[in-house]
């Protein structure tokens, strides 16, 4: 084995240099012989027919080429959701169209029922105003719990209740109710995860291309799986080949989630630019991002957690109507259920759980996976009721948890841990992690400290909160059986070129994560070359044979897996290219730091003399093919499940309920670290993202289904100053069944933070004798001086 030169090691990313000095290529900035652009006329009412819709007079305005509308596209397959979800009874879940544009009746505003192609985005823009629509507005429901009651107005028309699956997890709910019975406590606790929108850096773009002499479409297009996309589009919405179809994803501004879709608009303008013979760019404008990107979160919860005399956690009992919105998103009904639901045994050995979920259909956009998707919600709800179980029943909450955390284990010598909902744990030392958390926060002091800071008028508070996550989403017999549409495996080819150089081709693409960097220290580790002779390709479906994607924190515990595997094929040709030309075996070969010897000599060849005979076979086994490529697909066996744990404190202004962050800890066990100033780097945006939820973000619809908060003037974001230095560390548990012990870094920053912070303030309440359960999120200066008073 290659010693180690770059794994571990905080290497800048090598990709910085073209983002930092404007050199990047996003979708947005490319430009297409005969380009054309396209803008949407949309819904202003959440619910509405569409009775007429006049392009008369715009059509006829300057630069316009065609106007599309609902019926233009009524033949069009509509846009799949990728994951079924049954109800208890077995009934598949409600999947009603989602069409490219409506022709009858719309379900959320921002709904689009005409498109506007024109020779300018100006042109364009100015046509699509002058489209007349006459709606009937209609009644709406925004909130899921109030849109599956009688007589709520219904979404769609065969979807009685608007009730799209209703799905539970977990021990029967008798036994569960018996077990709750005897709790000597029962801590309860209602409230809403609310509704974030992701807020991308780079909102979505998409290029529609049609080459008719090779009856050949290209999309380029913002996206965290370009090969996905192709798949859905070209399978499920407009029947085409794939070999047909090239998807092609730039430079990705961020994605959080939000650009793993299949979205209407890459279909539409694909398929228009067939029909135009012209190339079609749309970009959302700011507004447009707001109202339409897949926003994330929205659950409605109840859930009780039972304790015995001691404190240890008996049963757990969870209610949550789950908002979808209007319409269906690629993986809308896998969040609150098997990446929420699954996750609710958390760290501990709760002996009886039972999940129920309600996905629900409203007039709003569509919801689905973001930054965490359903482990955020399942750590709230855990989180939340441990530390309000510790201040009701007068006990320490780091010891409660403590007491009620699953042993340490491996994986290898100890089992995994088989939850009481569905998943088995990998490895885990999750005491290890909270004791370095109370460690780095000095915890032991702090209720001296905010007993001082009290007679000084400051209300201290502390808020614990210790999670873990399913990552890596793949296993494809895993995922199938809960319902995916698709496998969820990766693929990693390996070239390496006649001069040693090596090309790594990855279906993991890269929105941020600094793929290129990472995978070429793990590379340049595994063959012991340069880092500078390693290139990695990556967004192009004609470059890349196929992938599934970023997302679920999969690129380094997936996609790298793939190309290990595709390293080692590598370095088994090698070893019988070099016994050749050494003139021993095969088995007597060894390989490490780039060299090829033999064992127990100094007799040896390069890297680069390997790589050279390769493709020039002269002195060459006869039984072995020519050339040093190998691609591989890797299905992992498991799920991977980094944990940790997050420590907040706040300082709570009684005058004006203003809270502030005054520390914040972060502890993570995300495996193997390949790069460890990467990690912190992710760790340090999750964390952001997560104290964002609590204290700053959150959509507010008003009773006619209006977003009235779509603006960065109006919706609130966290700002550097909002924010104090993170205190980070780590704990390395490696991952037992993947040849990189990697377990994924990228969401676990806003996993932990959230119940955090609000667990702080919660507990800040409590220490000033204010007996608080719950404030709604986000914790605003107003709710929190309310709670005071």
């Amino acid at each position: 084995m290659t010693a180690t030169k770059y794994i571990g090691k905080s290497i800048k990313r090598v990709e910085d240099k073209r983002f930092i000095t404007g050199k990047a290529n996003y979708t947005d900035d490319i430009v297409l012989p005969g380009m054309t652009y396209g803008a949407f006329v949309r819904s202003p009412y959440a619910n509405a027919k569409v009775k007429k819709v006049d392009i008369s007079k715009a059509k006829v305005m300057p630069g316009v080429i065609a106007i599309y509308t609902g019926a233009d596209v009524a033949a069009v397959n509509g846009v799949p959701c990728g994951w079924q979800v049954n109800f208890k009874n077995g009934a598949t879940m409600k999947e009603p169209k989602h069409p490219l544009l409506v022709a009858d009746r719309t379900k959320h505003v921002g709904d689009p029922v005409a498109f506007v192609i024109a020779e300018s985005r100006a042109e364009a823009k100015d046509a699509a105003e002058a489209v007349t629509v006459d709606f009937e507005k209609l009644s709406c429901v925004t909130d899921p719990a109030e849109a599956v009651k009688p007589g709520a107005p219904l979404v769609h028309d065969d979807v009685p209740n608007n009730i799209c699956f209703d799905w539970e997890l977990g021990n029967p709910k008798s036994e569960v109710d018996a077990a709750m019975s005897k709790a000597s406590h029962v801590t309860t606790l209602e409230f809403t995860n609310q509704r974030l929108v992701p807020n991308a850096m780079e909102p979505r773009s998409y290029i529609g291309s049609y080459d008719p002499i090779n009856d050949k479409y290209t999309l380029y297009t913002s996206t965290q799986n370009p090969h996905l996309i192709r798949l859905l589009m070209c399978a499920f919405v407009l029947g085409l080949p794939e070999h047909k179809v090239r998807v092609v994803g730039p430079d990705v501004g961020g994605g959080f989630g939000s650009k793993i879709y299949h979205y209407t608009e890459e279909a539409l303008v694909t398929w228009c630019s067939n029909k135009i013979g012209r190339p079609i760019k749309w970009t959302a404008e700011r507004t447009e991002s707001f109202l339409l990107d897949a926003h994330g979160r929205d659950h409605r919860t109840k859930a009780e957690m039972g304790f015995d005399k001691d404190g240890k956690i008996v049963a757990l009992r969870v209610k949550t109507h789950a908002n979808l919105g209007a319409y269906l998103s690629t993986f809308a009904s896998c969040v609150p259920t098997y990446l929420h639901g699954t996750l609710l045994q958390g760290l501990y050995t709760t002996p009886k759980i039972n999940v129920d979920v309600t996905g629900v259909f409203t007039h709003t956009n569509a919801v689905d996976a973001y930054r965490g998707a359903g482990r955020p919600e399942a750590t709230y709800i855990l989180e939340r009721l441990l530390d309000l179980g510790a201040l009701e029943m007068g006990k320490d909450p780091a010891e409660l948890r403590q007491m009620n955390f699953i042993p340490p284990f491996d994986g290898v010598k100890q089992p995994g841990y088989q939850t009481q909902v569905a998943l088995q744990y990998d490895s885990g030392n999750y005491e290890g992690v909270l004791k370095k958390g109370l460690e780095a926060f000095n915890y032991k002091d702090f209720r001296k400290r905010q007993k001082e800071a009290a007679k000084s008028g400051k209300i201290l508070g502390v808020g614990i909160s210790t999670y873990i996550e399913a990552c890596g989403i793949a296993p494809s017999a895993v995922v199938g059986s809960l319902g995916a549409r698709a496998g969820l495996y990766e693929v990693g080819q390996v070239r390496v070129q006649p001069t040693g150089k090596v090309s790594v081709y990855t279906g993991s693409h890269s929105h941020g994560q600094g793929h290129e960097t990472t995978f070429s220290q793990l590379v340049a580790d595994r063959l012991g070359i340069a880092m500078e002779d390693v290139e990695i390709i990556h967004g192009d479906s004609e470059s890349v044979a196929f992938g599934m994607g970023t997302y679920g924190s999969r690129s380094l515990a997936v996609g790298g897996s793939a190309i290990v595997k595709s390293i080692d094929k590598i370095i088994e040709k090698g070893k019988k290219i070099a016994a050749h030309k050494l003139e021993a075996s095969a088995d007597d070969i060894d390989f490490a730091d780039g060299r090829f010897t033999i064992k127990g000599t100094s007799k040896s060849l390069g890297f680069g003399d390997i790589a050279l005979t390769a493709y020039v076979p002269h002195v060459y086994p006869k039984d072995l093919e020519p050339g040093l490529d190998f691609s591989s697909f890797y299905d992992p066996a498991n799920f991977t499940y980094p944990f940790g744990c997050h420590i907040a404190e706040v300082e709570i202004d009684t005058e004006t309920g203003k809270v502030t962050l005054r520390r914040f800890v972060a502890v993570d066990d995300v495996g193997t670290v390949i790069n460890p100033m990467i990690v912190e780097g992710q760790i340090h945006g999750g964390v952001a993202q997560g104290v964002g939820q609590a204290l700053f973000e959150g959509t507010i619809y008003d009773e006619e289904g209006n977003l009235t908060n779509p603006s960065f003037m109006d919706y609130c974001m966290p700002r550097a100053d909002d924010l104090p230095m993170f205190e980070t560390g780590s704990q390395v548990t490696p991952c037992p069944h993947n040849p990189i012990g990697a377990k994924g870094a990228g969401e676990a920053g806003c996993i932990g933070s959230t119940p955090a912070v609000v667990n702080a303030v919660i507990d800040a309440l409590w220490s000033a004798g204010k007996k608080v359960k719950d404030i709604h999120m986000p914790l605003t200066p107003e709710r929190v001086w309310s709670a005071l008073q």
